[in-house]
């Protein structure tokens, strides 16, 4: 009968894994300098905001109702527009009355995307400085 002692040759090679946990607290010790040496952040972003005025309009403003169809059709207050051109000629009595109206553009969902980008970049060439989407809600999905 043989007895064995000692331990197996196996159990005698050296150990091969690196032992890990102070390497992580180490990390964890510098990650905490590093959070606490961290400057606090007093950087303000200036906005011009908008100053409410003394003057209140005493009637509301008056609203133009644009609506582009999925044709490229465009509706002035329900008035068919032949051409870009009266559409120019529309948006630019708007831009020089005094106050301007409002001008609720209502695209159709099909609608060009080149229709209604032009008719935006005209406005804004023109001064127009009330005008907005409206009947967003067509765009949502159920």
């Amino acid at each position: 009968m043989a007895m064995s002692v000692g331990k197996d040759s196996a159990e005698d090679a050296p150990m091969v894994e690196m032992n890990t946990t102070p390497l992580i607290d180490v990390m964890l010790v510098l990650l905490v300098m590093i959070i606490v040496t961290i400057p606090v952040q007093k950087q303000a972003v200036k906005l011009d905001m908008p100053r409410p005025s003394a003057n209140k309009p005493t009637a509301p403003p008056e609203v133009v109702e644009l609506e582009v169809d999925f044709d490229g059709t465009m509706l002035w207050n329900g008035n068919v527009v032949p051409d870009l051109n009266q559409m120019i000629r529309y948006l630019a009595s708007s831009a020089a009355a005094s106050p301007q109206p409002e001008i609720h553009l209502r695209p159709n969902r099909l609608a060009k995307y080149d229709t209604v980008a032009k008719i935006l970049a005209v406005s804004q060439r023109l001064g127009v400085k009330r005008i907005g989407f409206v009947g967003n809600e067509q765009f949502l999905q159920d």
